[in-house]
């Protein structure tokens, strides 16, 4: 058996019963699931500080003094132990809250200790609360090392399973690990960009012996994280391009018969470059799979139509699946227009078809007479068959699982249909190459001719008259608003403007406004029929909770107000805005909130009202909050990541992806001798159940 397959449980230190809580806690099960459980951070515990050189710049302080005298204050919830602790230079107090009664035995009168915690001043005087303490002995009164803080939970905090008992499991464990650590990138690799070796980075990761180690085992470790991840997607993509055949789209004569006739306005260029890239892989002979990037109201619409055009000039029919019926049936108004200017038959498949509906779309779809269906997941059933399926478009992809990308696919038991997956969510470029490294990109990044750049600006709850007369200057123009609130009901917890109050509140202002109300509880039918009675004009007042954030197009709504812009993200709040803009009026998106905001969501609010660019939003989302939890990114590819992040280690990702790629191209099947390595370590991974891919 691999060694790193040892269940901790052998660990010296561990045991059954801490074996059970690390199973149970934290998915911790063999030796290589505890090397692999990495610091999230470490404390700098080199040097000690004085008491008179603490200040509140100092986010933590180690100190070594003497323990003078403690007593109890307070009592019931109130009551905590204060100690006097002095070194040679000042006087600070200790302050315990919880475990009042084992501190009181533990403690010795004029004992020597060291002290590590957060400095607070109150009433002229330091304090450190639930400080760390630790008996001054000859082995720590030097100092000299980093802490490392790993992730834990709050059941192994009480059960004295802590950073420091942890730490010591994995120093047992990296001496016994020692000479069964392999080498995983090869020798010109490590040179090339002066990395560590996998033992010392292992070990310094873990046990930093100063700021430079910890630094350049970080960087051997990420390196190697991202290049793995970039050598499965890359490969994956080689694949597709020499394994998978597709339909070779050469004529195009419907195509240019609707450029010169029918096209409704000009292309931008984005829209031509992009179109460009898909007749490309159209015409190479093997299966498309790209991802087309681009902003709401960017134009994704009229080159999805266009892509579907060079399926029909080459006899093949097309699919457009969305993830909701609202959105699915957006997308067959926007196809329907230019079907109809060009005599093409296309139809509209979801969960709600009558069954006579139904039987005849089935029917037209396999003897090709319908040449274009637009659908939900309703298009994957088994039922639904093609005559000659040749194109499948997927909009908002994240919302689709790859087993339903597979079951289109298999819709042409022939040859596979080109791929072309679509998304508004502007994903940085760092979190696209890793989600999407095995997809070709292209983006839309320019508006549409006569569009206005939406303006967007940030209001106090106390401008809220000014804002709601700025509303009916609007309404008396003939626009239509939307107002956006982010809870249904009255939270107890939470101080928010719920829907409800929201829409009286509204009414009130606005007593002769028709308004529409929409909400993520209401039965589907009731949402279209408010959503539709909108569209159509009838209402002038949309109040939604962020249901509206992927609906319909109204070109004649000028104005989103978003009610507690502080409780949305920062790609939701973009996400939300693209509802207006739609039309050649000026748009406005006023981003309501309270006085008392933080420094993130400050930060959010001037970026949303300096930049209408869905890229530079994304990146300043990643930024704030992380790959993880951006939209629809909790997928394969992401939550591996155990080192890097994507929101800093953007220049690190470039070289792994370059130097994955340049292997790749020179050895794609990792023949050459100094590729071992990288075939040995594959193989390793392929054999284990366990993600134990960065060590053995």
């Amino acid at each position: 058996m691999n060694f790193f397959d040892t269940k901790i449980e052998f660990l010296k230190g561990v045991g059954p019963q801490r074996a059970a809580l690390l199973n149970q806690e934290l998915s911790l099960f063999t030796f290589g699931d505890l090397l692999q459980h990495y610091p999230f951070r470490h404390e700098d515990r080199t040097s000690f500080q004085q008491i008179r050189d603490i200040n509140e710049r100092l986010p933590n302080v180690h100190i070594k003094g003497r323990l003078r005298e403690w007593h109890i204050v307070g009592e019931g919830s109130k009551k905590r132990l204060v100690a006097t602790f002095s070194d040679l230079t000042g006087t600070m107090d200790l302050v315990w809250f919880q475990g009042v009664s084992y501190f009181e035995k533990y403690l010795r009168p004029n004992g020597e200790y060291i002290v590590y915690g957060k400095p607070v001043q109150f009433g002229g005087r330091w304090s450190i609360t639930h400080p760390e303490l630790d008996l001054l002995t000859p082995e720590n009164s030097e100092g000299g090392y980093w802490q490392p803080i790993y992730p834990l939970t709050e059941k192994l905090r009480r059960k004295n399973l802590d950073s420091k008992v942890l730490g010591k499991m994995i120093q047992v464990l990296l001496e016994m690990a020692w000479p069964h650590i392999r080498e995983t990138l090869p020798d010109y690799i490590i040179q090339k960009y002066k990395l560590v070796s996998k033992r010392d980075a292992l070990w310094q990761f873990h046990l930093p012996q100063s700021a430079a180690w910890l630094h350049q085992a970080q960087r051997r470790l990420k390196f190697e994280e991202l290049f793995y991840n970039q050598f499965r997607l890359i490969k994956n993509k080689l694949l597709h391009k020499t394994e998978y055949p597709g339909m070779i789209f050469d004529r195009s004569a419907i195509v240019q018969d609707f450029y010169n006739h029918h096209i409704p306005f000009q292309l931008t260029g984005a829209q031509k470059r992009v179109l460009h890239e898909i007749h490309g892989d159209l015409l190479t002979g093997r299966q498309m799979n790209r991802l087309l990037q681009g902003d709401v109201g960017s134009g994704k619409t009229i080159v999805a139509f266009i892509t579907m055009l060079f399926a029909l000039d080459n006899q093949a029919q097309s699919c457009l699946m969305a993830p909701t019926e609202i959105l699915a049936e957006q997308h067959f108004q926007g196809l329907r227009k230019f079907a109809d200017l060009m005599g093409i038959t296309i139809g509209k498949l979801t969960g709600s078809t009558r069954k006579k509906e139904r039987m005849r779309i089935h029917e037209q779809l396999l003897s090709g007479e319908m040449q274009i269906i637009v659908g939900t997941h309703a298009l994957i059933e088994d039922i639904v068959q093609f005559k000659n399926l040749g194109l499948c478009i997927i909009d908002e992809q994240h919302r689709f699982g790859v087993a339903q990308r597979a079951k289109l696919w298999a819709k042409n038991d022939r040859i596979n249909p080109h791929m072309l997956v679509m998304t508004a969510t502007p994903i940085p470029r760092t979190l696209a190459m890793t989600l999407y490294g095995d997809l070709d990109i292209s983006a839309i990044d320019e508006l549409p001719a006569g569009r206005k750049p939406i303006k967007t600006v940030h209001r106090y709850d106390a401008n809220r008259s000014a804002v709601f007369g700025f509303v009916k200057e609007e309404l008396h123009k003939g626009r239509q608003v939307y107002m956006v609130y982010p809870l249904i009901e009255e939270s107890e917890k939470l101080d928010l403007k719920d829907l409800m109050d929201g829409y009286e509140s509204v009414s009130r202002s606005f007593p002769e406004v028709p308004l529409s109300i929409l909400h993520g509880k209401m039965k589907a039918k009731d949402k279209d029929f408010e959503m539709q009675r909108f569209v159509k004009n009838e209402t002038k007042i949309m109040v939604a909770t962020t249901v509206i954030e992927v609906g319909v197009n109204v070109p004649n709504a000028s104005v989103m107000v978003i009610e507690n812009a502080e409780r949305f993200g920062l790609s939701q709040l973009h996400q939300l805005r693209g509802r207006v803009g739609r039309g050649a009026d000026q748009s406005y998106c006023i981003l309501m909130t309270s006085y008392k905001i933080s420094a993130d969501t400050r930060l959010r609010i001037e970026t949303m009202c300096r930049t209408n660019d869905g890229f530079e939003i994304s990146e300043v989302d990643l930024q704030l909050r992380g790959p993880g939890d951006l939209s629809g990114t909790q997928q394969s590819g992401i939550t591996d990541l155990l080192v890097a992040n994507l929101a800093q280690d953007g220049a690190i990702l470039k070289e792994a992806r370059m130097t994955a790629q340049q292997i790749l191209e020179a050895d794609q099947h990792l023949l050459q001798p100094e590729h071992n390595p990288i075939k040995v370590h594959l193989e390793n991974l392929r054999k284990e159940e366990t993600n134990w891919s960065r060590i053995s």
